[in-house]
């Protein structure tokens, strides 16, 4: 226990530029639960920037899941913002190779 509370104070700062921070797991978490919770997760990191990407889905997923995603994710985002809707100037949803589609 004592040496898993050091290594985000020791590793963390390299690890979180690379945006590989570590994530504890206890004896009774279930691994696969706890991978798909990692791999479902997104992080905004906004920092100085006015324009930000995230991805927000994969080929292998419907179209209903890509758009409970990008509502969720696009509502999500809004809410951190200080002026909510006011902020957003576009959105855009765009594949690897396509063209981008504006939403908003």
């Amino acid at each position: 226990d004592v040496v898993i509370r050091q290594i985000p104070r020791i590793l963390g700062p390299g690890l979180n530029k690379a945006g590989k921070f570590p994530t504890a797991i206890t004896h009774s978490d279930s691994l696969v639960q706890k991978i798909e919770e990692i791999k479902s997760t997104i992080k905004f990191q906004a920092k100085k920037t006015i324009c930000l990407a995230v991805a927000i889905g994969n080929v292998n997923m419907s179209v209903d899941e890509l758009a409970a995603n990008i509502n969720l994710s696009v509502n999500f985002l809004v809410s951190l913002l200080k002026k909510n809707w006011q902020n957003v100037r576009a959105l855009y949803v765009k594949s690897t190779m396509g063209k981008p589609q504006r939403l908003y």
